[in-house]
């Protein structure tokens, strides 16, 4: 990778960061396609497992953009038998992604935070609220979308889509608390159901 292309990969970063209602993983359909298909740095599988890996990790789910910008710094070093040269690059790109995604919603979000709790009773205010919970649940089902079909074949894989209806029901017309169905999820994937 170029200087200029570690440019690009930052910018992109930040023009997401500024998108990323919801948090970052309500943009990863965007960087799947900038990652994997337009620039071709990761595979799916790498971006797909960055996602997995991350979300089954304690802490916060921005982790996947590290796992991201890891990856490509390493797959622009010749992968792990890349030797320090390739761990370097896979470092810059954890520094690269994660400034980009974190540096401009940080500040945006600072400054937004402080002047909506001073004018929280206006009316612009609760609407600009309102208004943007739909597109908060748009952009996670089209993250849960993405996930579901690049990995899958629908005559092999019923159980999942069948589980991910379910799940979806469940959260919309129950109050069940969704650890016991992230739990019932890994049970079923440890059997080899789904």
């Amino acid at each position: 990778m170029s200087s200029a292309d570690w440019v690009s990969l930052f910018n992109h970063f930040t023009a997401l960061s500024l998108m990323g209602v919801g948090g970052a993983i309500t943009t990863a359909p965007d960087m799947q396609r900038y990652l994997v298909v337009d620039q071709q740095w990761l595979t799916d599988r790498q971006f797909i497992s960055s996602i997995a890996l991350a979300q089954a990790a304690p802490g916060p789910n921005v982790l996947f953009v590290a796992l991201m910008g890891w990856n490509v710094g390493l797959n622009a070093g010749g992968g792990l038998a890349g030797g320090p040269h390739a761990w370097a690059l896979a470092l810059l790109g954890v520094l690269v992604t994660m400034a980009g995604i974190m540096l401009p919603s940080s500040v945006l979000t600072y400054t937004a935070t402080r002047w909506a709790h001073r004018n929280r009773e206006r009316r612009t205010v609760r609407a600009f609220k309102t208004g943007m919970a739909p597109i908060v649940i748009a952009l996670l089902i089209s993250t849960g979308w993405l996930l579901t079909v690049v990995r899958n074949d629908p005559a092999r894989d019923w159980p999942l889509w069948l589980l991910t209806l379910v799940a979806t029901l469940l959260v919309w017309r129950t109050k069940i608390h969704l650890l016991w169905m992230i739990g019932a999820g890994a049970i079923l994937g440890a059997l080899g159901l789904v």
